[in-house]
């Protein structure tokens, strides 16, 4: 198989590559109409089974960039930490972010202009060894507050069935990012991707303060998976609203 998906005939082509690797998904419930409070005009919150979730996911990139454009050094390769809920806009969901904090300032600069997403500079320490990825994060952009996150994670078990209508699913499989603009407007961002390579996972967080921006903190076991690697393929925005 491919490690690239194919678009629909009719689709138009994509315009972004990249590939994530070593991605731990840890999830919180969280009250639903503090979360729908947040979200701007044309975006509902999306729900499963009446709980809103808010959704922590550190992860590496590499060879992000244009189509046929080879990768660059220095440039293509980062570190990436997001804080996410899920929504539904024009009738499909997808997720909305609010920050995307990142270890490479050109990138964070063309995301938040071209995407209109919340990207943030950042300082971030990762290593790996004996399958354990200890991943910190220091907010640096400038008038912004310093978010931090400390976290050691990693796979366990045998992989992961999501089928459809279970939580697995509904948590990962979103192939549609929304984003808004200054003006309110409201876009959607497509992407592509085989199925996750999903496992369990287990981690002990030792600081997150991602969410005070909220009002919310997030507290108690969350519920956690991991992906070694998934490539990706991203489509330029469509405005719904």
């Amino acid at each position: 198989m491919s490690p690239w998906p194919m678009s629909p005939p009719a689709a138009p082509p994509w315009i972004l590559r990249m590939a994530w690797h070593d991605l731990c998904f840890m999830h919180w419930p969280v009250d639903a109409g503090a979360i729908a409070r947040t979200l701007p005009r044309g975006v509902t919150l999306d729900t499963y089974q009446g709980r809103a979730y808010l959704g922590v996911v550190p992860f590496q990139m590499s060879d992000v960039a244009p189509r046929l454009v080879p990768g660059m050094p220095g440039l293509s390769n980062f570190s990436e930490l997001n804080l996410r809920t899920y929504v539904m806009a024009g009738g499909e969901p997808g997720v909305w972010f609010y920050s995307l904090d990142a270890a490479q300032p050109l990138g964070v600069r063309l995301a938040r202009r071209f995407f209109h997403l919340p990207y943030f500079d950042a300082r971030m320490w990762i290593s790996r060894e004996r399958g354990i990825t200890r991943y910190a994060s220091l907010r640096t952009h400038h008038g912004e507050p310093p978010a931090r996150f400390a976290a050691a994670y990693r796979p366990i078990g045998d992989p992961v069935a999501a089928p459809p209508g279970s939580l697995e699913d509904w948590l990962t499989h979103r192939l549609n990012l929304y984003s808004a603009d200054p003006r309110g407007n409201v876009y959607r961002g497509r992407i592509e991707h085989h199925a996750w390579p999903l496992r369990r996972a287990e981690a002990v967080i030792g600081e997150n303060t991602l969410a005070d921006s909220l009002g919310l903190t997030l507290d108690g076991p969350p519920h956690l998976l991991h992906a070694e690697e998934l490539r990706v393929c991203a489509h330029w925005l469509e405005r719904v609203t």
